[in-house]
């Protein structure tokens, strides 16, 4: 097979979360222990870095992965979901595995898969870690799919774990509350190794000392050991960078290598949430020093002021294009959406058009009853079988004083929200995911 038909086969043999949803979920590490046990364990090879979360982790993921490659590491980065190609989800370096290493996994292992039967993730999951095994990486930056205790990557020990937060999503498959979403999310916390917990959430915040204490792991928040305060820096055109400042709130836990209290950063991820996250960044970092990595004040400034080129991220507060000015984002839960409002807020337009779509196994009322009442909408369906069609979504929407028409795709929304939009208007794409990544 060549690539286009490896990965069309992989879509067909294999359930696909992204596409049809709870279906394709394994809860239960089974299948990945023994694919991975058939590559010869790869994930024992090379040092790890483990990240979950409900709303950061792919942003904080592929800073570090940035910071690291800078310092001279050979680094690895697994995430999920892609948005435009399959091998977005396994990069060294920053660079996307081989179109090759696919179709050679793939016809390398049919008959493992034929006998295991295991998801598209379990799958993507052995080849990263088979890849970042033969490629000799130095550390790899494994990001969680979904939840923790039972994700297909939590059969790592990393040198560190990390829980950017906690919030609504994927309630169908981790529970109804907080409190049953954290406990998921904290199954990636292992018996002596230090977990960082990136923004302290006070009605969660004892489950997580609770279970650390249980695994004697030492447990941190990010929260509470950096001040963090930042603005946008308008360069040409739209090419924003953020100014941010950090201020160590406890003395020994200083963001610098030198004796100054406060390290200045310019990040070319701009989105306000990058606040937060970037928090829990430099505690990682400062957590790595203690363990001997040698990064230094220049190798963080220089990898942050181009995590995007140096790591490939995209859809975290994009521009896409100036005239008339088009943003996207991938927020899509309450949590997400509150950040991106934010966002919106701080630009100067006239008229909001908001191109919008959702899939079809989220509750999306909490979403809808937060998004401004005087912005024009165009509903579409993102191209997944999990799509909310867009005359459901209309109609919802109605329900919260939300009006706008439907067109037939994502595209055609967002080419009739352009050519809709005047000079000082604003075109937003979200939503969902999968619609950032058709745009």
């Amino acid at each position: 097979m060549n690539y286009q038909q490896t990965i069309d086969y992989l879509y067909a043999q294999l359930p696909v979360f992204t596409r049809v949803g709870a279906s394709a979920y394994k809860a239960d590490l089974h299948n990945t222990i023994e694919l991975c046990a058939r590559l010869g364990n790869p994930q024992y090879q090379f040092k790890t870095i483990h990240i979950a979360g409900t709303n950061g982790k792919g942003s904080t993921s592929h800073m570090l992965a940035a910071v690291l490659q800078v310092a001279g590491y050979k680094t690895g980065l697994y995430t999920s979901p892609h948005l435009k190609d399959f091998r977005e989800r396994i990069r060294i370096n920053g660079g996307m595995i081989s179109e090759q290493s696919v179709i050679d996994f793939v016809a390398g292992h049919r008959q493992d898969f034929e006998e295991i039967q295991p998801s598209f993730f379990e799958m993507t999951v052995g080849l990263a870690f088979d890849s970042f095994a033969k490629e000799q990486v130095d550390i790899a930056v494994i990001e969680t799919g979904l939840g923790g205790r039972l994700d297909s990557t939590n059969i790592i020990t990393p040198l560190l774990s990390i829980i950017t937060n906690i919030g609504w999503d994927h309630m169908n498959i981790l529970g109804d509350t907080l409190q049953l979403i954290a406990a998921e999310k904290a199954g990636i916390i292992k018996p002596n190794i230090p977990v960082i917990i990136g923004e302290k959430q006070e009605e969660l915040a004892d489950l997580f000392i609770r279970k650390a204490k249980q695994q004697n792991a030492a447990i941190s928040f990010a929260s509470d050991l950096f001040e963090v305060k930042g603005e946008r820096q308008k360069a040409k055109g739209f090419d924003e960078l953020l100014d941010v400042e950090i201020t160590p709130l406890i003395t020994h836990h200083s963001p610098l290598t030198t004796h100054n209290s406060q390290l200045t950063l310019q990040l070319d991820l701009t989105g306000s949430y990058q606040l937060k996250n970037i928090k829990t960044v430099i505690s990682a970092v400062v957590e790595l020093r203690r363990q001997g990595f040698v990064i230094t004040d220049d190798h963080l400034k220089t990898a942050l002021r181009q995590v995007k080129t140096l790591t490939g991220l995209h859809g975290r507060w994009e521009v896409l294009s100036t005239s008339p000015l088009t943003i996207c984002d991938t927020g899509h839960n309450p949590e997400g959406i509150q950040e991106v409002l934010k966002n919106i807020a701080a630009v100067q337009y006239e008229q909001l058009h908001f191109v919008i779509g959702m899939v079809n196994d989220k509750d999306s009322s909490k979403v809808l009853s937060m998004l401004p009442k005087d912005a024009i909408y165009y509903f579409c369906r993102p191209d997944i079988p999990r799509g909310l069609d867009a005359p459901i979504l209309q109609e919802r929407a109605k329900a919260f004083g939300l009006r706008g028409e439907v067109y037939a795709s994502v595209p055609s929304a967002l080419a009739a929200a352009q050519s809709a939009a005047k000079a000082k208007d604003l075109v937003f794409v979200g939503g969902s995911t999968f619609v950032v990544a058709e745009v």
